[in-house]
């Protein structure tokens, strides 16, 4: 049994059915936890009650400890408040996990392997542009969330090798990256390679508050700015 001291185990405590390492961790706990004095106190008369019971005539020797339903019985309540506390923990860790999937920047035109799987459609609202110096062209669409904006984007018209990143702009000049990806010598969206490049992301700003996207080269330079 793990010496993690819990307030379930007032109720073995006062029936004396913790172990000596559980045993002298609560015990150091029930020093400073007036919540586990006030139910230890309250139980006290109880422990004594149940201890009695199952005893036999009153001329027989008085059992030294809890009957084996009762000791049973805490067992089952331990374990069962154990498992209810993991399935919290559990449930919690889930959605946490969802929520950071939905910042990370996922690509689906081309994989390292050279397969082509189905692009995941640009939805929400959509805003298109090109550039005709770069030769780059793009749509992202917007979603609003409760913890931001989900960014689409579909790009056009780059070659490579590159390596680029998406970044959200403010209205106030303020910069969040969306997604970041590698583009590979054949490129995105080119003659010889027609598939788009087709990702998606999240920044933490609202819509409202965003000015425009813009695809940067993380070496520094701009390929496209898509205003809204």
């Amino acid at each position: 049994m793990s010496s993690q001291v819990e307030h379930t185990d007032v109720g073995a405590y006062a029936l004396g059915l913790l172990e000596e390492g559980d045993r002298r961790a609560f015990e150091a706990h029930l020093h400073g936890c007036g919540t586990c004095q006030a139910e230890l106190r309250e139980m006290s008369g109880t422990a004594g009650v149940l201890t009695a019971l199952g005893a036999g005539e009153p001329d027989e020797q008085e059992p030294s400890t809890p009957p084996a339903p009762v000791i049973d019985m805490m067992r089952r309540r331990r374990r069962a408040d154990r498992r209810s506390r993991r399935a919290v923990l559990v449930i919690g860790t889930a959605a946490a996990a969802g929520a950071l999937v939905a910042g990370i920047g996922v690509g689906t035109a081309l994989d390292d392997g050279g397969t082509t799987p189905e692009p995941a459609p640009i939805t929400g609202e959509r805003f298109t542009r090109t550039n005709p110096e770069t030769g780059a062209s793009g749509t992202v669409g917007l979603i609003d969330k409760g913890w931001g904006t989900q960014v689409s984007l579909e790009l056009h018209g780059i070659k490579g090798p590159l390596r680029c990143h998406l970044e959200a702009v403010s209205k106030n000049g303020e910069r969040t990256v969306v997604a970041g990806w590698r583009v590979p010598d054949k490129g995105y969206g080119v003659p010889g390679q027609p598939k788009p490049l087709v990702m998606q992301g999240g920044t933490g700003l609202t819509r409202p508050e965003i000015s425009r996207f813009e695809v940067r080269l993380d070496e520094g330079g701009t390929l496209l700015t898509i205003p809204l």
